[in-house]
């Protein structure tokens, strides 16, 4: 599983199968069960990671001491944004852990 490297074709070709919104049915319901799990290994993977320490905290508070509303806004859409791709690019590193992980083990089954 993910034994790369792959050719910047190959990494289109599946990102434009990954849009199909029915592609990623099961994934999605796999998250949604999984999500406290997820969320306590992404936190953890996010604050070991130094991806919120003393800089974030540093944005924080310029943020928050910005008077002007407009500079403000913008200013915590940019902030928002930042640590919604750093969140993503970490969950994705989490995901493909998971999932070689899982394959790992392929004879584990579920019980319900």
């Amino acid at each position: 599983m993910l034994e790369g490297p792959y050719s910047d074709a190959e990494i289109d070709a599946a990102v434009e199968a990954l849009s199909d919104p029915e592609r990623l049915a099961g994934a999605r319901d796999t998250v949604a069960r999984l999500a406290p799990q997820l969320q306590t290994i992404l936190d953890r993977a996010l604050a070991e990671g130094g991806w919120f320490a003393a800089a974030h905290d540093d944005q924080l508070n310029r943020v928050a001491a910005e008077t002007d509303p407009q500079a403000r806004r913008h200013a915590v859409g940019a902030l928002v944004a930042e640590e919604t791709r750093l969140g993503m690019l970490v969950g994705v590193a989490v995901g493909i852990e998971l999932a070689r992980e899982l394959a790992r083990h392929p004879n584990t089954s579920e019980e319900n």
